[in-house]
């Protein structure tokens, strides 16, 4: 199970020291919520059910930490997104306003406190803190000002207005760096210790690296300024493959978690004297090794490749399934945990 002095070992990695060990993470949240036989439309609503299966995914399945996670649009449906969620999924969005100047003249910072689901989530932050207390890294979520703008208008809407209206792109992205900073700041006072800083649509399959540092960096990094200044730990994740997107996000954030397409230790020589590295463990290929042998094999191969002088913290790249083996997430984190040490 996780361990006293998880939170301080995370602090030591961003600061690209040499932990006590390698902290094991792993994005399982979609996972944990069918291993604990949860459905989302009662999951998302009920502070006792998230704290329950998270409780049940750290005992099960010895996570060094809790990043809750349910879905996107917590913090966008009281901004008039409409959702839809089933048994099974997580909510997804069903409408958007069009962009415009309109739309974002009519936005206003919601109330963490009362609005939507977001005095749910704060509940069961707390209640996961209280829960398992210093020996657990417990994570909330934001999304990073570039993907927010893209979740308000449509992926679609989003990413033409980056060419068609830079300026009211700018415009949105700047209402979504003071939202996401009290969102997370929100988050940290509920007894969060860290800040996932989601930044997904800012891939570099749309992006020039220009384009990337202006337009998602930038601002990402102002949210992720804010939120360590109230001594939260921030982990920016774009699922990003591209060696030149990751390397001027090397310069920009402490953590960065890697997306599956790229060698972790080519990363590691290249900017793992400026960021601490996280992620690249590819869950689908995990998911779909024929036998165990296979699974700590591929999981030892990424920790050694990571671990060496500090800076390092085991994560997933994405999202585990939810059809996934139980015994291959068991495996791979008892691997993680075995080469993990220094």
């Amino acid at each position: 199970m996780a361990y006293p002095g998880v939170v301080d070992d995370l602090r030591t990695c961003a600061r690209l020291g040499v932990p006590s060990r390698v902290p094991v993470f792993a994005l399982g949240e979609d996972f944990d919520v069918a291993m604990c036989g949860a459905q989302y439309g009662e999951y998302i609503w009920s502070a006792e059910s998230m704290v329950e299966c998270q409780a049940q995914a750290v005992t099960r399945f010895d996570y060094d930490w809790i990043l809750l996670h349910p879905d996107d649009y917590i913090e966008f449906e009281p901004l008039g997104i409409e959702t839809t969620v089933s048994e099974r999924i997580p909510p997804a969005a069903i409408s958007n306003p069009p962009a415009g100047r309109e739309a974002l003249s009519s936005l206003r910072l919601p109330d963490p406190t009362r609005d939507g689901r977001m005095p749910v989530h704060l509940e069961a932050l707390g209640g996961i803190k209280s829960a398992f207390g210093e020996d657990l890294c417990v994570a909330g979520r934001v999304a990073a000002p570039f993907s927010s703008v893209a979740l308000l208008y449509g992926i679609q809407e989003g990413l033409i207005l980056v060419l068609d209206d830079p300026g009211l792109f700018r415009a949105t992205a700047e209402f979504f760096v003071e939202l996401m900073t009290m969102w997370g700041v929100s988050q940290l006072e509920a007894g969060a210790d860290a800040i996932w800083l989601g930044d997904c649509v800012a891939s570099s399959g749309f992006l020039s690296p220009q384009h990337y540092a202006d337009l998602a960096v930038e601002p990402a990094k102002r949210v992720s300024d804010a939120l360590r200044a109230h001594a939260g730990i921030v982990i920016y994740h774009a699922g990003e493959d591209s060696p030149d997107h990751l390397k001027i996000a090397a310069d920009h954030f402490e953590i960065i978690n890697l997306g599956e397409g790229v060698d972790i230790g080519q990363m590691k020589a290249s900017i793992g004297d400026r960021a601490c590295l996280s992620g690249n463990a590819d869950p689908i290929k995990l998911m779909n090794c024929d036998d165990l042998s296979e699974v700590e094999a591929e999981t030892r191969r990424i920790v050694e490749a990571g671990k060496p002088g500090g800076g390092y913290v085991f994560n997933t790249g994405e999202g585990i399934p939810r059809q996934t083996r139980p015994e291959v997430v068991e495996t791979m984190v008892q691997t993680a945990r075995c080469y993990g040490r220094y």
